[in-house]
């Protein structure tokens, strides 16, 4: 019981690399991208439910997250035609996030991926961006997940510069007591 946290992870890896091979918004897309997001849901409440949590597997979870995304940028940024702006703001983003592990690899001599409440909204609207792109359209989802990102990657950059050890499972600056 206490490998199938890992083990979803690791599913999770799998299955978004298979997204980059199959037809994009196919049948087979939508079903694999719902494995997706069942693992993601699945692994971290299996570990906390059979006191199974690690730093290993929050690591293979936050790479599973990394790989995840990498794979649906892979597939929709071609075929979206995204405006310099969105892929400028995409950029900024992601440069955040790299500075943000290059301060707690440096601190922390670890992958400091933070499990924040503003993390968990942020992957919740990129998961949901199929769906709010076909009833919304590409700007305001654009939008919305854009400024979620960029909130959530300052946050966990402030909280690495800030704090003195690694937590992975803080909850954010809002949510301090």
């Amino acid at each position: 019981m206490q490998h199938i946290p890992n083990t979803l992870s690791a599913l999770r890896i799998l299955c978004s690399l298979l997204l980059l091979i199959v037809q994009p918004l196919s049948a087979m897309f939508f079903v694999i991208y719902i494995v997706c997001g069942t693992s993601d849901v699945l692994d971290g409440y299996i570990a906390r439910k059979t006191n199974s949590t690690s730093p290993l597997g929050a690591s293979i979870d936050s790479v599973a997250d990394v790989v995840f995304i990498s794979a649906l940028l892979a597939v929709f940024l071609p075929i979206l035609q995204l405006s310099l702006w969105v892929i400028c703001w995409i950029g900024s983003v992601a440069l955040v996030r790299l500075g943000s592990l290059l301060v707690g690899y440096v601190k922390y001599h670890a992958l400091s991926f933070l499990h924040t409440y503003a993390n968990k909204a942020t992957g919740l609207a990129l998961f949901s961006f199929p769906f709010l792109y076909s009833i919304f359209g590409l700007t305001a989802t654009s939008i919305v997940i854009c400024g979620l990102a960029s909130c959530s990657a300052m946050e966990e950059l402030i909280i690495n510069i800030k704090s003195k050890e690694l937590l992975r499972d803080d909850a954010g600056w809002m949510f301090r007591k």
